[in-house]
């Protein structure tokens, strides 16, 4: 894996901080969007979606490779493996 291809500590910097949104927004989500897909960008919450699919389309015609977070409201967080990723950024990217 090339380092290029690695986060680096603001894109790491801002996940942690659209994590920290969606926390504090959790129970007003789960009212709301149950099981829907919910993408922040810059702390903000951006909008919910039926699909993950939707959801991540979105988010890159808004906002390119991101950073972004999309979570599946009131389900646990998932982490994709790095083979995942990196397909998305080849496909995206």
């Amino acid at each position: 894996m090339s380092a290029n291809s690695m986060p680096n500590q603001s894109e790491e910097s801002a996940l942690e901080a659209n994590i920290a949104a969606y926390e504090n927004m959790q129970a007003q989500l789960e009212e709301h969007h149950l099981r829907k897909w919910a993408v922040f960008h810059a702390t903000r919450y951006v909008d919910s979606f039926d699909s993950l699919d939707a959801a991540a389309r979105e988010a890159v015609r808004r906002f390119g490779r991101g950073p972004y977070l999309i979570r599946q409201v009131g389900a646990p967080p998932r982490q994709l493996p790095v083979s995942a990723l990196e397909r998305l950024r080849s496909v995206h990217g």
